[in-house]
């Protein structure tokens, strides 16, 4: 009875990678270019294919300036609130909070942004940019845009704008 299952199942084995083989192979066309197999209908896959290329441009872009991604985020959130608190920072952002102050340390040092105590909550710190802080931000959102731009010209306007709107919303 194990031989007979066993057998049943090397041939289902060997019938599904045949199948699979053949549409493979189908794929590949006359180029030789392998397929993504199953891959091709995951979402998360081509968002995440989408996500290092888009980094690799905005972190390259924003080199030029010695501002990676999340630094950028920060001082953009703390640009476009109040005195907003670490904590609020870091829930906006989805950044732990012990990554989030180790960054916030970068950026004091810098001279790009000043903690002090919060006048909502005695326990938390607010945050503010500096003069030098807001020039930088400036230069890293002029970057930005070109950047922002690039991504528009390989999508169009039209898809450029509904990536955004469906993506602005997402979450679990």
């Amino acid at each position: 009875m194990a031989d007979r299952k066993a057998a049943y199942r090397a041939a289902t084995d060997d019938a599904a990678g045949a199948r699979a083989r053949k549409a493979e192979t189908a794929r590949r066309g006359r180029d030789g270019v392998i397929g993504l197999g199953v891959l091709d209908v995951h979402l998360g896959y081509f968002l995440r294919r989408a996500q290092v290329a888009v980094f690799q441009d905005f972190i390259e872009t924003l080199g030029r300036i010695d501002v990676r991604p999340a630094q950028y985020s920060v001082l953009a959130v703390i640009a476009a609130n109040s005195d907003p608190s670490q904590s609020d920072v870091a829930q906006l952002l989805g950044i732990e909070r012990a990554r989030l102050v180790r960054l916030l340390d970068r950026l004091e040092r810098r001279g790009l942004l000043r903690r002090f105590p919060s006048s909502k909550d005695r326990r938390s710190h607010a945050l503010r940019l500096t003069p030098a802080g807001q020039r930088l931000l400036k230069q890293a959102q002029e970057l930005a845009a070109v950047h922002e731009a690039r991504l528009m010209s390989r999508l169009g306007p039209e898809r450029h704008k509904l990536m955004l709107e469906a993506l602005r919303n997402f979450s679990f």
